[in-house]
């Protein structure tokens, strides 16, 4: 009888036919496994595994290879002496540093290099803070991911008489800083982005136009080009810009010191996103950190005197002439960017001198930063502290006081 399938019939649809297994012969490679069959645990000798010792102290194994030695290691006594050995010399040839660039390397590069050959037209050294803070949080923005942009941020200040806050993203806060560098870049004769109003009117104005929802790549690069052009034009300009008055509604500041307050919200606000999204952040460089701190110490007469104004703290003591010496607190300023100011107390226009000291304050340098942007409370700061109890407070309020949005 003939065994050849009829025309149209299929062998393949009919009951499987035997095939008896072969064994691989001595010249014929094994079969591979069936797919989805697990792979045979791999077998590691001890040769092998010793001769990764070098490779698992430099954390160069694989999960499987790093798994093999771990569990060798438990039951060798030679090679676990060795991997010991071999994680000693490998502390000494690399310390385990953080990956995260340090936050003065560009300064320190920028300062080497301008040593060797100097700038053609040198930034001048009333904006070089800002210079450095902006691009400390350039730098930030840089490293963060796009997702990081619509982390929340909480931005807190002082209002005269308790802590106040608001929530917004790290695109809102980069628009603020924006809308305000805007009265500078006004006095300069600079396009301003935003318009005439006091820095919370323009920052409110930013915020409903809808900045935090634009796309960050556009929310930066016009922060960061008006910083640079900012730059520019006063390293272009003569001597006498640095005089210019910049209004910031209820008061106003010279060119050059608020060249420094922009840096100090530069800094500060960088802190509030590097919170945010778990970023490291350093405080800025001991120089720059003592010109801020300068500038905050020359406006607290004023500060007080608002504050009395306002009815949130009590009269002056005595009536002291512009220009004469007068009550004065001692403000010590110890650590990064330290010094020692005597803070008028009776009156903005007199002297602040040693002879007329009746209390002192000390405060770390970044402690009483924190204090005049609002992110720590005046009785927190009160610690270290001696002598006239009111001129302390009247003093450590108009710091906190300085703050705002």
């Amino acid at each position: 009888m003939s065994t050849e399938p009829r025309p149209g019939t299929d062998r393949a649809a009919g009951p499987p036919t035997h095939v008896p297994r072969q064994r691989a012969g001595a010249g014929e490679p094994a079969r591979p496994p069936a797919p989805g069959a697990a792979a045979p645990p791999r077998t590691w000798s001890h040769p092998v595994l010793k001769s990764l010792l070098g490779a698992w102290a430099l954390a160069a194994c694989s999960a499987e290879e790093t798994a093999a030695v771990e569990e060798h290691l438990t039951d060798c006594a030679g090679c676990a002496d060795e991997a010991v050995r071999l994680r000693d010399a490998v502390a000494l040839l690399h310390p385990e540093d953080s990956l995260d660039l340090d936050p003065t390397l560009r300064s320190r590069v920028l300062a080497g290099a301008l040593t060797r050959r100097p700038a053609r037209i040198p930034v001048p050294d009333w904006a070089a803070p800002y210079e450095a803070e902006a691009a400390r949080l350039d730098a930030l923005l840089r490293d963060i991911g796009e997702a990081d942009w619509r982390t929340p941020v909480r931005l807190t200040w002082f209002d005269g008489r308790r802590a106040a806050g608001r929530d917004a993203t790290v695109a809102g806060v980069i628009g603020h800083l924006t809308a305000v560098d805007g009265l500078v870049a006004g006095t300069l004769g600079l396009p301003d982005p935003v318009g005439p109003g006091s820095p919370d009117e323009r920052t409110e104005a930013c915020w409903a136009s809808g900045v935090a929802d634009r796309a960050p790549r556009q929310v930066r690069a016009a922060w960061r080009d008006q910083g640079r052009s900012l730059i520019r034009t006063a390293s272009f300009a003569d001597g006498d810009v640095a005089d210019l008055t910049v209004p910031y509604g209820p008061f106003s500041l010279p060119l050059r010191d608020a060249f420094l307050d922009r840096a100090f919200e530069c800094w500060v606000h960088a802190e509030d996103i590097a919170d945010a999204v778990d970023y490291p952040y350093e405080p800025p460089s001991s120089p720059h950190l003592n010109r801020m701190i300068d500038l905050a110490a020359r406006m607290l007469p004023a500060s007080i005197a608002g504050r009395r104004r306002a009815g949130l703290a009590p009269p002056a003591r005595t009536l002291v002439a512009a220009g004469t010496p007068g009550r004065a607190l001692h403000l010590e300023i110890e650590g990064r960017g330290g010094g020692h100011w005597y803070i008028a107390l009776d009156s903005p226009g007199a002297l602040g001198t040693p002879e007329g000291e009746v209390a002192h304050v000390a405060l770390d340098g970044v402690e009483f930063c924190r204090l005049a942007a609002g992110h720590v409370s005046p009785e927190e700061a009160a610690a270290g502290s001696l002598g006239d109890a009111e001129a302390v407070r009247d003093v450590l309020y108009a710091t906190a006081s300085l703050s705002r949005l």
